[in-house]
């Protein structure tokens, strides 16, 4: 887990739910931050801003602590640096290159 993606996530949950950052590890969890549903998925909208990535939806519900955030977080990234499609999930189809 990259120290400084950890921050950047971090400080947006922080500035998100009014908390202070030293306040929130990577082992908070989001019942911990008395996060509801629509508290996730705005907070995922601010991350995908913040990293320039697109969260899947089904991954969304999957991520119970600040941790498995930055985790994904940091694999999107990963991915989109390769230029890989985000495959996190079997959506059935195989697009090929050709």
């Amino acid at each position: 887990m990259s120290k400084n993606t950890a921050d950047r996530v971090i400080a947006i949950v922080a500035d998100y739910k009014e908390k202070p950052e030293d306040e929130i590890t990577s082992e908070t969890t989001l019942d911990e931050l008395e996060m509801d549903s629509l508290d996730a998925m705005n907070l995922i909208f601010e991350l995908e801003e913040e990293f320039d990535i697109e969260v899947p939806d089904d991954k969304v519900t999957e991520m119970k602590t600040i941790g498995e955030m930055v985790e994904g977080i940091e694999k999107l990234i990963e991915l989109k640096e390769k230029g890989e499609t985000v495959e996190l999930a079997d959506t059935g189809s195989n697009a090929s290159e050709g």
